[in-house]
């Protein structure tokens, strides 16, 4: 059959379409397995008489994803729940994504949220309390160790001070078998003007530190999985083997493509 322009737009949009559908579907699935594992650690903890208080960076919403989000959306599906009490944002400077979009989010769809600075985050966990930290990855290496927003790899520290659980959201396409640690990942950084100067609301920016100064920007960091509780992922949570500080990502991501749908809930 010979292809004219608008049936390849069709083809184009319909592709489109079902990877919409798709994603949205994975990011739902992964909010629930989410919820079921900050419930559960708190459940563990003896923490039944409320609902979840939770810790989140960058934006991991339908602003980043396809309608639902990864780390938001286990907020997302705590809340669908009744399960959610307050999510808490960190304004992840420099690009502020979590005071620019995350709290967007959590006001645009009603959640209970508070806007946190950076630097608040250990004064939170020890004055309030959390229950869990959620956080994105840009890439999951095999043994688990996550890069993700710069900042979360200091989150992931708070937590093992605190004794919070700190889960990784991340589908299965982040997962990254072939690269062996967060070692062999590349870590971008990014102009120094992110750092210096803010952007105006007119246009333009303007400088807020001194001028000469030197900086260093790096975009992302990494988690090492001695620090994480739980990878989450739209086929289950995968959880350390008894006795080891490493994930086998490899290993889930093999069980996840044999299972059938109904029996992916958890791999360690």
């Amino acid at each position: 059959k010979t292809a004219t322009a608008a049936s390849v737009l069709e083809c184009y949009i319909d592709a489109a379409e079902t990877m919409l559908e798709a994603d949205l579907a994975a990011n739902k699935a992964l909010g629930e397995n989410g919820a079921d594992a900050v419930l559960a650690a708190m459940a563990k903890a003896g923490v039944t008489d409320r609902k979840a208080r939770v810790l989140t960076i960058c934006n991991t919403g339908s602003l980043a994803c396809a309608g639902w989000g990864t780390a938001l959306g286990i907020v997302r599906s705590l809340h669908a729940r009744g399960q959610l009490e307050r999510a808490y944002a960190l304004e992840t400077r420099p690009y502020n994504q979590g005071s620019r979009l995350t709290a967007f989010e959590l006001v645009e769809d009603k959640l209970p949220g508070t806007l946190i600075c950076d630097s608040m985050a250990a004064a939170l966990m020890q004055r309030i309390g959390v229950d869990a930290v959620l956080v994105g990855a840009d890439r999951v290496a095999a043994n688990g160790d996550s890069a993700n927003k710069i900042g979360t790899y200091a989150l992931s520290i708070l937590a093992k001070h605190h004794g919070v659980p700190f889960f990784v959201a991340a589908p299965t396409t982040t997962l990254d078998p072939r690269t062996p640690s967060g070692a062999q990942i590349p870590i971008e950084e990014r102009p120094a003007e992110e750092l210096c100067c803010i952007n105006l609301a007119e246009g333009g920016s303007r400088r807020i530190a001194a001028e000469g100064i030197e900086t260093w920007n790096p975009a992302f960091d990494v988690a090492p999985a001695t620090l994480i509780a739980g990878i989450v992922t739209e086929r289950g949570t995968i959880e350390k083997r008894a006795g080891q500080d490493f994930f086998d990502v490899p290993g889930h991501l093999r069980e996840a493509a044999a299972a059938p749908p109904a029996k992916r809930q958890k791999s360690a």
